[in-house]
């Protein structure tokens, strides 16, 4: 069967279409997901961390935080993990849930303990990580809060040994529903 004129430009027209259609949704859906560039953050250019969204930061619905630390800033040992979050953060956050990956592999944890009194989840290692490792931090099973805005969470370290130094690494600028 021979297509005709007329019914090739439909198909083409159908196809160029549905490509504008699917481009247009997966910018819209990349524009939610990473840090992008923060003119303005309050937050040093060499303090901001990356993070990635896995289901685009809309508020009120489920989703999952990669939060990234460089090997450049994992200069010491890592025993345990703090990440504090503003207090008008009104997400919820799944203990059971969260994972510690080093070079993609998954690292094994003692404990997680989410203080919602003082907006700190704390991650305790059970072997501590070596230093000059990337390391991600998965949030899996967060729930946005209800309402968009920026939220500055803060990483810091303890390193191991008998006096445990406390050290700040960085911050994510999260950005939920913008």
């Amino acid at each position: 069967m021979l297509l005709t004129k007329s019914s090739l430009q439909r198909l083409f027209g159908a196809v160029a279409v549905t490509g504008c259609m699917l481009t247009g949704f997966s910018s819209q859906i990349l524009a939610q997901s990473n840090p992008g560039f923060t003119l303005w953050g309050g937050v040093a250019r060499e303090s901001q961390l990356s993070y990635y969204l896995d289901f685009g930061g809309r508020p009120d619905q489920w989703d999952r935080y990669r939060l990234k630390i460089p090997a450049n800033k994992m200069e010491l040992g890592v025993a345990q993990f703090a990440i504090s979050y503003p207090d008008y953060f009104d997400g919820k956050f799944n203990p059971k849930k969260i994972e510690v990956l080093v070079k993609g592999k998954s690292v094994k944890l003692s404990e997680v303990k989410w203080d919602k009194e003082n907006h700190i989840i704390q991650i305790y290692l059970e072997e501590p990580i070596t230093a000059g490792n990337s390391v991600e931090l998965v949030l899996n099973d967060v729930k946005n809060p209800p309402f968009g805005g920026i939220y500055y969470f803060n990483a810091q370290i303890l390193t191991p040994g008998d006096v445990p130094l406390p050290r700040y690494l960085g911050t994510w600028v999260l950005s939920i529903g913008r």
